[in-house]
């Protein structure tokens, strides 16, 4: 139970860090405010259904290969995510 609350937590953490700079770009740079409440949106979908996804294991699939592959799949999404901030 712990590490799922652990993940839980980690998720929740990096989803607001990159809140926090979407919404600095928005403020302080020159970007287009729709494409930042945009990635705003995407951001909270994105911390939505990861820690949805860690409570309910697909059926059939070990524990371990699961959050291995939920990992990576945050990885790749967020990783996705901060270049869009960035650019």
């Amino acid at each position: 139970m712990t590490k799922k609350q652990s993940l839980k937590k980690s998720i929740h953490l990096i989803c607001e860090e990159m809140l926090a700079e979407c919404m600095a770009a928005i403020h302080y740079g020159d970007n287009n405010s729709e494409n930042g409440h945009a990635l705003l949106f995407s951001i909270v979908k994105l911390e939505d259904d990861f820690i949805s996804r860690i409570s309910h294991l697909e059926p059939g699939m070990p524990a371990k290969t699961y959050y291995g592959k939920l990992r990576e799949d945050f990885a790749a999404k967020a990783s996705e995510l901060i270049d869009q901030i960035n650019n």
